[in-house]
């Protein structure tokens, strides 16, 4: 089945139409801008150009960078607070006519994929899928069954922060770090995450996923890690898998 994914971030919106049964795209990949700042009629608008350019309509599968609940957005992430209790679903289908959104949220989504298609097939126990960008995303699984909106990144470090501000991608650019140096404080943050979830595997995903044989020497949490294989798609090819699913059991 082809259905068009959707990768929404703090700094760009990706999207591409994916072969569900493998996860290959099958379009171009396009990238737009997130506006900035990311209010939701800015960033319907963006999703509503990108739904256009790949001339889509239907089924529409959305990574999406806050905790979602049956479509409405719960929580601000690095955003707006104008998206707490938004129903994400319709402002988007509202936007873009003859289609239907499915939206979870992002690091679940791209931990979807590996889980089902990647790395993480097979995977047994407590999998826990970290992406690197504008934050820090986690998707939590247990013997391949995913634990939605479980978002360690957002577990406060300093002066009531969240880790994530510490040692996300863009912090890494905001603080001009070497990838040494920042490769210590995403190893603090794994290593705190393996003590206080126990999980038997670690994924690696997000755009900075693709520079992991640089830094993942810097790495000494005891945990088995491997990096995503469809590395920064992930976000992509899970949204479509979600959505597949979703228009299925509610059809």
């Amino acid at each position: 089945m082809e259905i068009l994914g959707l990768d929404i971030g703090g700094s760009g919106i990706k999207g591409a139409i994916v072969e569900t049964e493998n996860g290959r795209l099958v379009s171009e990949r396009l990238r737009l801008a997130t506006p900035q700042p990311a209010h939701p009629g800015a960033v319907a608008k963006t999703v509503e150009e990108l739904v256009r350019r790949l001339n889509w309509q239907g089924v529409i599968g959305c990574s999406f960078p806050m905790v979602v609940v049956d479509g409405k957005c719960k929580t601000s992430g690095n955003m707006t607070d104008e998206w707490v209790d938004v129903q994400v679903n319709k402002l988007f289908e509202t936007e873009c006519p003859n289609t239907k959104f499915y939206l979870g949220n992002d690091a679940d989504l791209a931990g979807l994929a590996e889980m089902q298609l990647g790395v993480g097939n097979g995977l047994k126990g407590k999998v826990i899928m970290v992406t690197i960008g504008t934050g820090l995303g986690t998707g939590v699984f247990y013997n391949g069954v995913l634990i939605p909106n479980i978002e360690m990144g957002r577990v406060f470090y300093k002066n009531g922060e969240p880790i994530e501000f510490f040692a996300s991608g863009l912090a890494r650019k905001k603080d001009g770090l070497k990838l040494k140096e920042w490769a210590g404080r995403f190893d603090y943050f794994l290593t705190h995450l393996k003590r206080v979830t126990s999980p038997d595997h670690f994924i690696i995903g997000g755009g900075l996923s693709k520079k992991y044989e640089k830094f993942s020497r810097y790495l000494s949490v005891d945990v088995p890690l491997r990096v995503a294989h469809f590395e920064n798609d992930a976000g992509i090819i899970g949204a479509a898998l979600y959505a597949e699913y979703q228009f299925n059991t509610s059809n």
